[in-house]
């Protein structure tokens, strides 16, 4: 039976604040052909968990997590609710499903769902982490943003966000917060949840780390024109650096190592494209705090610009310290003429 699924199956995350729209979406996705295959992991903020009864699909796969924010509190929860569905599946005592999709609580921090499944034993050896997905309600954005420090966090990991509640929303509002978003998450697709052409099917039907022949900026890059010091987002902000130097991959998998394990916490999102010693084709690396995707070497250059460069979004961190430490260790000038730090403000 087990050799009947995927050797790792996905789990995708949808997040979002309070009120923007999740379960909705949810619901929309639930009817839709790919994602009849799913198991849902609904966790609601309280005792009750009235999102689940209004799902209308409510089945063997679908799991609801009363027990609060899906946290560091309720880590082991979430683990055995994901080993149960494995072990059920194996023994064909559920329909098979061949992804897994969660609905966290408007006041989670995204994170710890990622790193549950690199940390438990089991699951990181049958599950890997799938798109991020997270929903913006483009009415009432710039006011949470500027007040709650847990959407910030939502957005600056997003693969995907989904702006909802647009067509009540005037156009100035609209741009605002896809302004504000696009600031916080220079790279993310941003998709209008209420246009026509909509396909929420489509959400999570990659993976989250970067193809190799799928860059997603205009200009080649993952993030070309990152904005530093959001003054409504606490001490996020978003840099990138670059060296023109090519890079010993072991000496900077040892930087990467020790820089995510000691502000794994506070490094919110890692993308970049790195030009290897002895390589002829980059490698792209793709992070999310203490969890770090599989390098994809990639088929070609997205452009004549050979430069390695690293997108960061952190939470509290100074871009010179990372700036400094990267140079002690790889040897390289970045930060002087050769290679530049760059960053506003």
């Amino acid at each position: 039976m087990a050799g009947d699924f995927p050797d790792f199956t996905q789990v995708n995350l949808l997040t979002g604040f309070l009120g923007s729209g999740k379960t909705t979406l949810l619901k929309r996705l639930l009817t839709d052909p790919a994602l009849e295959n799913a198991a849902v992991l609904i966790n609601e903020f309280g005792e009750i968990g009235l999102d689940h009864h209004l799902l209308e699909r409510i089945d063997e796969t679908m799991v609801l997590l009363q027990s609060g924010c899906l946290c560091c509190t309720v880590r082991g929860e979430l683990a055995d609710a994901i080993r149960d569905l494995h072990s059920k599946r194996d023994r064909g005592l559920v329909p098979p499903f061949d992804r897994i999709v969660i609905e966290s609580t408007g006041l989670a921090d995204p994170f710890p769902v990622l790193s549950t499944l690199k940390a438990d034993p089991v699951l990181r050896h049958h599950y890997k982490a799938g798109n991020v997905v997270t929903t913006v309600d483009a009415a009432n954005a710039a006011r949470t943003l500027s007040l709650y420090g847990e959407s910030t966090r939502q957005i600056a990991v997003a693969d995907q966000i989904v702006l909802t509640k647009a067509d009540i929303a005037s156009p100035g509002a609209v741009a605002a917060v896809t302004a504000l978003v696009r600031r916080l998450n220079p790279d993310a697709a941003i998709l209008d949840g209420v246009a026509d052409d909509f396909d929420a099917g489509a959400l999570f039907s990659g993976d989250a780390a970067p193809q190799g022949d799928q860059l997603v900026s205009p200009g080649g890059f993952y993030a070309d024109a990152p904005a530093i010091d959001l003054p409504h987002s606490a001490g996020v902000r978003s840099f990138v650096l670059e060296t023109d130097e090519a890079i010993d991959w072991t000496v900077f998998g040892l930087w990467l190592t020790m820089l995510v394990n000691r502000h794994g916490d506070r490094l919110l999102r890692i993308k970049g494209i790195l030009n290897l010693e002895g390589e002829e084709f980059p490698v792209a690396i793709h992070g999310v705090q203490h969890l770090v995707h599989t390098p994809v070497h990639m088929r070609l250059w997205p452009s004549d610009d050979r430069r390695s460069r690293l997108v960061f979004i952190v939470d509290g961190l100074d871009p010179a310290q990372i700036l400094r430490s990267f140079r002690a260790f790889t040897g390289t000038r970045a930060g002087e003429a050769e290679a530049r730090l760059r960053a506003e403000g």
